[in-house]
């Protein structure tokens, strides 16, 4: 037997649709804004006038690095180490370096090097798994270069 009732679509029908619609973009706005503030480390510079103050500094410093023709590529080891591979760098050079992480929950770690020969470079401490960006300094007498690259 069939009911002879019919359903019918009513303003509080549509009201719960509409409702309900918010509800959803409101919960997907608010998660959306949490990992953002969550995965935000603060300001890059804490005095933006400040630093730009030191920004010619800063070109001066890149394009005396540039001149000297070095050029260094980290890679990640199985064991967590950092091998950089170094072209025209003097075999007497310092290689450090501040890893940190670009996303997620701040974590950073200072890296020392020791020769390795043939213009490698092993870091005495592992790192962790992970995405990192390194910024790297090398000095050999009165020579300084310093240059940034990212680990995958």
């Amino acid at each position: 037997m069939m009911s002879s009732q019919s359903s019918t679509f009513t303003g509080r029908h549509m009201a719960a649709i509409f409702v309900g619609g918010f509800a959803v973009v409101i919960a997907v706005n608010l998660f959306m804004a949490y990992n953002a503030v969550g995965g935000f480390h603060g300001t890059v510079v804490d005095n933006s006038y400040v630093a730009s103050q030191s920004y010619n500094g800063w070109i001066a410093k890149a394009e005396a690095s540039k001149a000297l023709g070095w050029q260094a590529v980290p890679h990640r080891r199985a064991d967590g180490r950092v091998v950089v591979e170094t072209i025209a760098v003097p075999e007497a050079a310092a290689i450090t370096a501040a890893a940190e992480r670009p996303l997620g929950a701040r974590e950073a770690a200072a890296l020392s090097f020791l020769p390795e020969g043939q213009g490698r470079w092993l870091s005495t401490q592992a790192i962790a798994p992970g995405r990192w960006q390194l910024h790297i300094a090398i000095r050999a007498g009165a020579q300084e270069w310093a240059g940034e690259a990212e680990l995958r």
